[in-house]
Order: structure tokens, then sequence, then C-alpha cells
């Protein structure tokens, strides 16, 4: 657990001392702020005290800077060769792996954070449901874990960050709108689990206030899954060296 952290903390610090955590938390809160605020279906002409915009601009938000987020964790790494020197420091490819993964996390729930002005702001212009409020950001951070798992299982399996980024896009477009278009074209068994496996169902469930169990589990075993996958990967040696 000490290997982990101390890599979490060392790309989180990584982030800062270069202009990626400032253009992620830029350019999230700037796309956010603007639709949320100002165009569309914003808070004022819904003329309703809640968050809802928010959090569906959010999760179409993060759906582009998780993959530009997770794909340099192990592709430049590996490019680099630097990744051969982290598992000779008494990390396991599975510790690298996870360390990555709490940074990238930490980052994400640092940039939602940042956006805790806008709650303060609805509540101040009406009677909001603090409850579904606090399960939306609940949602968000868990459905932020499970793509930022995706990104580093596809940033496992290439040493270019662009054919990362390309392969996590797909994998979470795969699980954000695939699974929902056979879902509803489907009946039955199969039209049930195609909408299990669909991120959107799960995610809005949660941006409604509910928190139901099996949402909790989709998020958190498929989270573990992935990240489980990348540390397999990673421990291949051919991999390293490829």
């Amino acid at each position: 657990m000490r290997a982990t952290l101390l890599i979490a903390r060392k790309e989180l610090a990584s982030f800062f001392d270069s202009p990626m955590a400032y253009l992620v938390i830029t350019a999230f809160l700037g796309v956010c702020s603007f639709f949320t605020w100002w165009f569309g279906t914003d808070i004022f002409i819904r003329g309703q005290a809640d968050l809802s915009t928010f959090f569906n601009v959010a999760n179409w938000s993060l759906f582009i800077l998780i993959p530009a987020l997770a794909m340099r964790t192990l592709a430049e790494e590996r490019k680099s060769g630097t990744i051969d020197l982290l598992l000779t420091r008494h990390a396991t490819p599975q510790q690298v792996v996870n360390g990555k993964f709490l940074a990238c996390l930490a980052l994400i729930a640092l940039t939602l954070l940042c956006t805790l002005p806008f709650y303060a702001t609805v509540a101040a212009l009406g009677p909001v449901d603090h409850g579904a409020v606090a399960c939306g950001y609940l949602g968000l951070l868990l459905m932020s874990a499970f793509y930022l798992a995706l990104g580093i299982l596809a940033s496992s399996l290439t040493t270019n960050q662009v054919t990362a980024f390309v392969i996590a896009l797909v994998a979470m477009a795969v699980f954000h709108f695939g699974t929902s278009v056979v879902a509803a074209n489907f009946t039955g068994t199969i039209g049930q689990l195609f909408r299990y496996l669909s991120t959107g169902t799960h995610f809005e469930s949660m941006a409604r206030g509910v928190i139901d169990s099996r949402d909790l589990v989709y998020f958190l075993s498929f989270s573990a899954a992935a990240l489980l996958l990348a540390g397999h990967r990673l421990a291949r040696p051919t991999l390293r060296q490829g």
C-alpha cells in the first residue's frame, strides 16, 4: 500500500508540475459553466433550483477529458523506459497501476470540488434537494473511476498515447452508448443484461438522487476488473520490453 501511495503522490505532483492539471480543471470548469449557466437548457431557463443540467454537462465533459488524462499514465512510462525503473523499486505492476489510478482520481475529485460554487449558487436561488446533489456528485466520481480504469487499461496496451486515447474512447462509448442501443432493441433477459451494463443507466439513477446497491456494485466491480487487467497486462515481460 505504501508503494501505491508513493506512486500516486508522485504522479499527482507531476500533473501540477506540468500544464496538465490546470488544463483539465480550466477546461472542465469552462465547459460546465457555459452550458450550465448561459447556453441551451441552463438553470435560469429551466427555472428549477437543481443541478441536473450541470450533471448532464459534466457527464459529457468527463467523457472526453478522462481518456485524455489517462492515455499518458502507462503508455508514456513504457515509451520512455521509466516503467522498468518503477517496477524495480519494490513496486509490483498492480501497485503501479493502482497508484496511477489514485492520482488521476484525486485530480478528478479536485476538479469536481471546484464546482461546489455552482451548488452554493443554486442553493441561494431556491430550495435544493441536497441528497440528490450529493448522489449526483457521487455518481460522477464513481463513473469517473470506471472510465479512468478503462483509460489506464487502454494505456497498458500500447506505447502510443493517441492510440491509448482512441482505445479508451471506444471502450467508454461501448459501455455508454453501445449497451444502451442493444438494450433498447431487445427485451427480456438480453435487454436487462445490456441495460445493466450501460454506465448511463447507473449514472442517471444516481443523478436523480437514488442510491441503489446495484449501481455501487457495478461501478466498483467493473473499475476493479479493469485495473486488475491493466496490472496483469503490465506484468507481462514482453509488454514492458515492447
